[in-house]
């Protein structure tokens, strides 16, 4: 997979999301929402457990649970600021301005995981092709709903739509941003093991992954459709990968 294929494939998953709100009028299906969080839920979990953090543990880095601690720990504090848009809290109050400190923190959020995506292309993080692969197609099932869910925030606003798809574009670009600093420059140069980036976003995945998956029982009780969205996920991440 070309790391060209890579950027387009991060900025369409964004854009996908703007026209299913936009086109198919998805802005009140919460149920949609929900079911395809739980279906990445699961994804993100199995290549956290099956890929990622083995290969982490296999490449001998000092305190690597300490780092996925600090990643799950940084996503805490970046929800504190987006409201938990990333696991699908979308709170619409129509008028309302756009709340800044929530773009900011989901851009924060998105180039941190698209560092290690460059970081293993540019080859200072050794990796098989179906961990770069399965990086990928986790943050591109992310990315979706997100981007479901943070559209249907954007057009509830004062903006116009041209300008609801502008935020939206220049968030579709942030993850590509990272990949492509991630890609130029290696922790390395800055003093730091190449894998802490990685572990970092290892824990950001862990937390957005087990919030979604809790998060989708009603009553303690899960839902039929989105426990099998979740095993699913789960299950394609074993299967591919």
């Amino acid at each position: 997979m070309s790391f060209t294929f890579i950027l387009i494939g991060l900025v369409l998953s964004v854009l996908v999301g703007g026209l299913v709100v936009s086109y198919f009028n998805a802005t009140n299906n919460g149920q949609m929402i929900k079911l395809t969080l739980a279906f990445s839920g699961g994804f993100l979990l199995a290549i956290i457990f099956q890929h990622l953090m083995p290969d982490l543990y296999h490449d001998g880095v000092g305190k690597v649970g300490m780092f996925i601690l600090i990643g799950f720990l940084i996503q805490l504090v970046l929800e504190y600021f987006s409201g938990g848009i990333e696991h699908g809290h979308v709170h619409v109050h129509k008028g309302q301005a756009l709340p800044w400190a929530l773009f900011i923190s989901l851009s924060v959020h998105s180039v941190i995981e698209g560092l290690p995506l460059g970081n293993q292309y540019a080859g200072v993080i050794s990796a098989h092709s179906h961990a770069h692969e399965s990086l990928f197609w986790g943050i591109i099932f992310h990315q979706i709903p997100v981007s479901i869910a943070l559209m249907t925030l954007l057009i509830s606003t004062r903006m116009s739509m041209m300008k609801s798809w502008l935020i939206l574009l220049l968030f579709a670009l942030m993850t590509p941003i990272g990949a492509i600093l991630g890609l130029k420059f290696s922790p390395e140069q800055f003093g730091l093991d190449v894998h802490i980036i990685l572990a970092i976003v290892v824990g950001m995945f862990l937390h957005i992954s087990t919030t979604i998956i809790f998060e989708t029982s009603e009553n303690h009780k899960f839902n039929l459709l989105k426990l099998m969205s979740i095993l699913i996920g789960c299950a394609l991440a074993m299967i591919l990968y």
